[in-house]
């Protein structure tokens, strides 16, 4: 999995590719852990090049939506393919997070 971050205003643009599964979720909880260390509340997970994730990446997006909370941020999440979004359904996470189908639409939601 790679991870790449991009400052849009006052959000961190996150965009994943590859898989998120047990073996890169770590890598993506520091990273996002990292950056609210650095003062970052508001995350756009783009999944635009994300083929994959389990329930260890849900578990990693489900953490940084608790700690960003608190502090008056969020996390929203764009452009999820469908086998994505079908793994989102079965945990009912699509009820947790605001998904967005462009990252366009999910910045203009802060």
């Amino acid at each position: 999995m790679n991870i790449k971050e991009v400052k849009k205003d006052k959000i961190m643009v996150v965009m994943l590719e590859g898989r998120l599964d047990s073996s890169s979720s770590g890598i993506l909880e520091k990273k996002l852990l990292s950056l609210m260390e650095t003062g970052e509340k508001n995350f756009l997970i783009d999944f635009s090049d994300m083929d994959y994730i389990s329930s260890a990446g849900l578990r990693v997006l489900l953490m940084a939506a608790k700690k960003t909370k608190p502090a008056g941020g969020k996390v929203v999440l764009s452009a999820l393919s469908d086998n994505v979004k079908e793994v989102f359904d079965i945990a009912g996470f699509t009820s947790i997070f605001t998904i967005f189908a462009t990252g366009e639409e999910a910045v203009q939601s802060f």
